[in-house]
């Protein structure tokens, strides 16, 4: 087994990591004096920066521990995970940079209130983005707490107040630009430390991709089955479900969106998703590639699988280990310091995100209806960033054995039908209303939430009973198309006076200060 001692290799890398990102916050906050500043960091950051910075966002704990664990167990069926993600990204780039840039303020309800209902769209916006932050945060606080356990000998509860503490001193004193700064300085780190370790496992194999293959498809139980797909998921519905979960949840999740309002313009909200792309791309890559190094090295070493095929720490520990065994101590503590890093600068964003739909989407604009100054709205998203953390990080006990790669896709199921419907009609389709866009995210926020509560990754592995209700793992499926039939039909039904008023604010091509 692993020796009990903490690292101390991690240590210095965590102390310098916390010590830079802190220094940046006091920087930031330096520079943060209104809400548009603590939003978006007044617009300012440049096409490059956002790119790194948009990678940081979506390369979390959930890419670096829970993807490389999926691959080591399923094989073949983890690039489900990595091509639909490179795809929704893709369709980002095509589809939302230009109208999101020009339609936007703050938040991505900004732009589904251009033309629709401002303070009915917003509570709609803001319960949908609290219902993604939440599973989003426990999906890191989780990969967190196992990280901790593993490398520092901290028990896990206190892994987890470790990370909220600091996720919410970033957000309340830094807003935006400190989020910005640490996901760059993140993105950079892992980027580092993803290749390295790629190489290491690499050189085992002498560079050759082939031996890798090889050797993995002899140990692994299914033998060169582990290549074929079917691991993790054998049914159609399944598969379908999760590439939506992907391709339209990414398309509304709202610390992803936030950041299409960081650059000066359109131009430069193109060439940000762009370096995403690119980015994020290559690490899914080289994570998958890993993670099949990884039954060519992990499995049959006594150390780190047992003899059930069982990995120590569970499977988010896959990475970490094989950064061990490749790279020696001082490899796997720096490794294991760049997860964490990982972790707190990701939670960041997410938590940034939660606190302006609490702020600016609901208090600001539905309760006070406009009428308050920058710094009162500040003053409230602050407040709120501490209560959300603190739920999170009660919440992340509960599910503190579920896959974080799993966690995550079910944050990205609740936006693909929550706000994703909304936002892609809102600048697509001409007939949309108030009434059929609250409906139908209403009615993809009920259905995906109670289909997931009945799913065997709830049902069965958080709450312990024997068999599922709903089958499949991803509901995204039937909550997307509910959440979209059930917004067309009403919209076209509705023949209100709110109706003819919103069909009238199409086409989307509204200038930025239109926006009210």
């Amino acid at each position: 087994m692993m020796d009990a001692g903490p690292n101390i290799t991690a240590i210095a890398v965590f102390v310098a990591f916390v010590s830079l990102s802190l220094f940046i916050t006091w920087w930031a906050s330096k520079k943060t004096h209104s809400a548009g500043e603590f939003y978006t960091a007044g617009g300012k950051i440049t096409g490059f920066q956002n790119g790194l910075a948009l990678a940081g966002d979506f390369m979390s704990a959930a890419t670096f521990l829970g993807l490389t664990g999926l691959a080591f167990i399923g094989g073949a069926d983890a690039m489900l995970y990595t091509v639909a993600i490179t795809v929704s990204w893709a369709f980002i780039l095509f589809a939302f940079a230009d109208r999101m840039r020009n339609l936007g303020r703050y938040t991505f309800a900004d732009v589904v209130a251009y033309r629709l209902h401002p303070e009915r769209m917003r509570v709609l916006a803001a319960a949908g983005t609290l219902t993604v932050a939440v599973p989003y945060l426990i999906a890191q606080m989780v990969g967190a707490g196992s990280l901790i356990e593993t490398l520092f000998n901290i028990p896990y509860l206190g892994a987890v107040m470790i990370v909220g503490t600091l996720m919410t001193i970033y957000v309340v004193f830094g807003g935006m630009l400190a989020t910005t700064w640490v996901q760059v300085t993140k993105a950079v780190l892992l980027l580092a430390g993803g290749t390295m370790l790629l190489v290491l496992v690499f050189a085992k194999f002498g560079f050759s991709i082939d031996t890798l293959f090889q050797r993995a498809g002899d140990l692994h139980p299914r033998g060169r089955g582990v290549f074929l797909p079917g691991v993790l998921y054998n049914d159609p519905i399944s598969i379908i479900s999760l590439g939506l979960a992907f391709i339209c949840g990414t398309a509304g999740l709202p610390h992803v969106l936030m950041r299409f309002f960081t650059v000066p313009d359109a131009q430069q909200a193109r060439n940000s998703i762009g370096y995403a792309v690119g980015i994020i791309g290559y690490f899914q890559a080289a994570i998958m590639i890993v993670g099949i190094g990884a039954i060519a090295l992990l499995i049959g070493d006594g150390e780190y699988v047992d003899e059930a095929g069982r990995i120590t720490g569970g499977a988010n520990m896959v990475s970490i280990h094989l950064s061990r065994l490749v790279g020696g101590e001082v490899f796997f503590g720096l490794i294991a310091a760049v997860a964490f890093a990982t972790i707190l600068a990701v939670v960041a964003g997410i938590l940034l995100s939660a606190s302006a739909a609490v702020a600016h989407d609901f208090y600001a604009r539905v309760i006070r209806k406009g009428d308050i100054s920058d710094d009162a709205e500040v003053k409230v998203s602050r407040i709120a960033t501490v209560v959300i953390a603190g739920v999170a990080m009660g919440l992340s006990v509960l599910f503190q054995n579920v896959n974080v790669a799993i966690l995550s896709t079910i944050a990205l199921a609740v936006a693909a039908s929550v706000n994703f419907p909304a936002i892609f009609l809102a600048l697509f389709w001409s007939g949309l209303t108030t009434r059929g866009a609250v409906a139908g995210g209403v009615t993809g926020l009920v259905v995906v939430v109670v289909l997931i509560i009945l799913s065997p990754t709830i049902w069965v592995n958080v709450l312990g009973n024997a068999n599922a209700i709903f089958p499949y793992a991803y509901p995204t499926l039937f909550s997307v198309a509910a959440a979209f039939a059930v917004t067309i039909i009403i919209s076209l039904t509705d023949g209100s006076e709110r109706a003819a008023t919103d069909r009238a604010g199409f086409p989307a091509q509204l200038v930025r200060s239109e926006i009210g």
